[in-house]
């Protein structure tokens, strides 16, 4: 079981997701912005390493508008050498790498240039992947996106979607339940005609399920993944006190957490914890780990 937290640290000062405006846009300030990136991804991860994290989701800015027409740069080619020293380290650490697109990525949309800016921002968020050379356990996870008032259409459009894309993001697409229109259910629906592993997020499930215990939900979301997939993938947070259902709290309760391992203790799987104040909830969660597998 690895643990880990989303893309921002901020305890080393140094952010891995910076970007700026398109109006700004220059070859100069693009390069120069990716590089400060992947130098902090790689600082990142040293630290988490250090730390006893070896899951960690990269952020969407990695590669500021690699997607959008204006990027004319090879940017693949251009940081070859960083992006494989990057996932060199991340390989011989033995550490998991997610990626999750910004929600304007929405692949079972009725606008058609929303679907194919979608595809094209998924297939970034691979090609990102690719280029350190990560195998295919190494995954990027969409929610199965809207409803538009007609939810059984809206779902087989988006396994019609699923099966036309290409091969670079079926190899690694995962999709999660969320917490109020696709429940863990409707995941396994859109597995069952596409084989697509579904990533297992515990707090969507406790606001949005069928009744499913969080185990039960668990070891279904886990039999859709296969080998080449890796182990089962957990998104865990819990409820933020006074605030809109849904809304992830802002840092970890230990007595759920450990409520949580306890039931959960004969499954395997690796965990990202969605806490918003990522890294400093993870210390805590890793030695409640370290102390629980004593």
């Amino acid at each position: 079981m690895r643990l880990g937290y989303p893309c921002i640290n901020r305890s080393i000062g140094c952010t891995a997701n910076s970007t700026f405006r398109l109006k700004s846009y220059s070859r100069e300030r693009f390069l120069s912005t990716v590089q400060n990136n992947l130098d902090c991804l790689q600082e990142i991860l040293e630290w988490n390493a250090e730390k006893g994290f070896y899951f960690f989701r990269i952020g969407s800015p990695l590669v500021p508008f690699a997607s959008h027409p204006v990027c004319k740069i090879d940017w693949v080619k251009h940081f070859r050498k960083d992006f494989a020293k990057i996932g060199n380290y991340i390989k011989k650490n033995k550490m998991r790498i997610s990626m999750h697109p910004d929600q304007f990525v929405v692949l079972n949309t009725r606008d058609e240039r929303i679907l194919q800016n979608s595809i094209k921002e998924t297939e970034y968020h691979c090609k990102v992947l690719d280029a350190m050379g990560l195998d295919s356990t190494a995954k990027v996870q969409l929610h199965i996106g809207g409803v538009y008032g007609e939810k059984e259409k809206s779902l087989q459009r988006f396994i019609e979607r699923y099966k036309k894309l290409p091969a670079i993001i079926k190899k690694r697409l995962v999709i999660e339940n969320d917490h109020y229109m696709y429940s863990l259910k409707d995941c396994l629906e859109v597995h069952k005609q596409t084989k697509v592993p579904v990533l297992f997020d515990t707090f969507h499930h406790e606001c949005y399920n069928n009744g499913e215990t969080v185990k039960q939900g668990l070891v279904k979301a886990k039999n859709t993944w296969k080998k080449k997939d890796g182990i089962l993938l957990v998104d865990y947070s819990s409820q933020k006190k006074g605030a809109r259902k849904g809304t992830h709290s802002e840092h970890i309760s230990i007595q759920k957490f450990k409520k949580f391992i306890t039931g959960t203790k004969k499954l395997n799987f690796d965990i990202m914890l969605e806490i918003k104040d990522k890294e400093k909830s993870a210390l805590k969660a890793i030695k409640i780990l370290k102390k629980m597998r004593k």
